[in-house]
């Protein structure tokens, strides 16, 4: 049975208006990934501070968002691609909303970095990381916006520089924790700064295989190469 016109322009008028909100969302959650950096490399507490206010902006549009799709399914009752669509829609804004967290986790982190590390180099370093997670979230954004395949991929096999990273510098850091245990307290601060941006990598390319499901119709079927090794004695971070 064919769909009433009306249903499917009013279907098509919801599917648009939930990837407008998720775009508003990833927009948010970009500034807090950059904004949560460059307070961590300028000790900027008032920048950490409104970073963790403006996290509850981020959380409101998540619940906006999963109320749209869940009344979209319930009204449209769609199948296939078009169920596809709304699915994609809620595993995005879980993920944004997480890495939304994980930019607050640093943020709380700098109110109490209250030591100075004498070493650019790891700063540095959690900022390149920064950038390259934010350039990730950029493009994999795109590739929802898009629909693009390629795109999507690409972030997903990208995942493994940003765990390099992370590796690299945790070892940094524990040479400086053995020289000098003053080093300690911010070394460990440092280690979950670094900890949470390589998650907010995991979580981008999460969103990258939700595209690819939305565009494929299956799940990618290679598994998710992963270069991170530390696990901060199974400790989440936070």
């Amino acid at each position: 049975m064919a769909i009433p016109e009306h249903t499917a322009k009013a279907f098509d008028a919801d599917l648009q208006e939930l990837s407008r909100m998720v775009a508003e969302m990833g927009g948010l959650t970009e500034k807090q990934i950059a904004d949560a950096v460059d307070a961590l490399s300028r000790r900027n507490p008032e920048q950490a501070q409104q970073i963790v206010k403006a996290d509850l902006g981020i959380d409101a549009l998540q619940r906006e968002i999963e109320a749209k799709a869940v009344l979209t399914i319930a009204r449209r009752q769609p199948m296939a691609v078009d169920l596809r669509e709304l699915l994609g829609a809620l595993r995005l804004c879980s993920d944004l909303e997480r890495i939304g967290d994980l930019a607050k986790n640093i943020a709380k982190r700098v109110l109490v970095l209250d030591v100075e590390l004498h070493s650019s180099r790891v700063i540095r370093g959690v900022q390149h990381m920064g950038t390259l997670v934010l350039a990730q979230l950029k493009q994999v954004l795109d590739s929802y916006a898009g629909r693009d395949l390629e795109k999507a991929i690409a972030v997903w096999n990208g995942d493994e520089q940003i765990d390099a990273m992370c590796t690299s510098i945790f070892r940094e850091l524990l040479t400086y924790m053995m020289e000098d245990p003053r080093n300690i307290t911010p070394c460990i601060h440092l280690m979950f700064c670094a900890k949470n941006i390589e998650r907010m990598g995991d979580h981008a390319t999460n969103i990258a295989e939700t595209v690819y499901y939305m565009i494929e119709g299956h799940s990618m079927p290679d598994l998710r190469p992963k270069g991170d090794t530390t696990t901060f004695g199974g400790l989440r971070p936070g």
